[in-house]
Formats: structure tokens, sequence, C-alpha cells
């Protein structure tokens, strides 16, 4: 039973890293770039990443089974935008195209949010910290939109 779950959980969690293996993070760019006060170092970015991977993968695992198609309907957006971003600003180098992803990805967070929170309260904490994240990450890449 552990074995199947713990399966089943890395099946959720694996597809979150796909970027990383598509999309070489090039920190050289991002670190040629004018930047705010509040950027953090960019060895860090991976650290954070891996960890809501894991938080956002676990409230995944919890509900998914028993979800609705709206639940589906933004899990689906919010993965995709997620993914495109390391294409966005470190393949293609475009600082506009990461910030429209960024949005996306910050409200598409907070519809999972509410779409998990109706269907398993304890499992919509688990999305609080990716979407507090994204607000950093909104205004990181706004700030540097506006620098650059």
């Amino acid at each position: 039973m552990i074995t199947n779950n713990f399966i089943k959980y890395l099946l959720f969690l694996i597809p979150w890293f796909i970027s990383a293996l598509l999309f070489k993070s090039n920190t050289f760019y991002y670190e040629s770039l004018s930047l705010p006060f509040f950027a953090i170092p960019s060895y860090l970015f991976g650290i954070v990443w891996t960890i809501l991977y894991i938080l956002i993968s676990i409230s995944i695992f919890m509900v998914y089974e028993n979800s609705n198609k709206e639940y589906k309907k933004y899990l689906l957006i919010n993965f995709i935008s997620n993914q495109l971003f390391t294409f966005f600003f470190f393949t293609l180098r475009n600082n506009f195209l990461s910030l429209i992803d960024v949005i996306v990805t910050l409200v598409s967070a907070i519809y999972l949010y509410n779409e998990t929170k109706l269907q398993n309260k304890k499992a919509s904490y688990f999305l609080i910290p990716y979407i507090i994240f994204s607000i950093y990450a909104l205004l990181l890449i706004l700030s540097i939109n506006l620098l650059n």
C-alpha cells in the first residue's frame, strides 16, 4: 500500500521537473540583468522550486482521485504556465512573455487553491507557499521588466 501510494505520488511530482530537463536555466542570463534589491541569488531558485513542487504534488495527491473537471482544468493551466516560464525567460530571453506567464501562473494558482479548498481544506494549505512565491515572482519579473 505504501509503495503504491509512493509511486502514485511520484507520478504527480516528476512532471513538475519537465521544464528543467527540457530548457536549460541559464543563470548567467539572470545574473546579467539589472535586478531589484530584493532579488534572491540564482542558486536559491532550484531549492525553492523543488520544495514548492513537492508541496504542490502533495496537494494534488490528496485530491486528484476525487477531483472535478474545474480542478483538473486549473491544474492543467497552472502546470503548463509554470513549465513555460523557463522557456520564455531562459530560452527566449523574453522578459515580457515571462511577465505574462507569471501572471497566468499566479492567477491559475489562486484558482487551483480555491478549487482544492472546496475539495480538501488541508490539501489547499500545501498550495499557500506556491501562491506566496508566485507573488514574489510577479514582483521580481515586473521589476526586471522595468529595469531592463
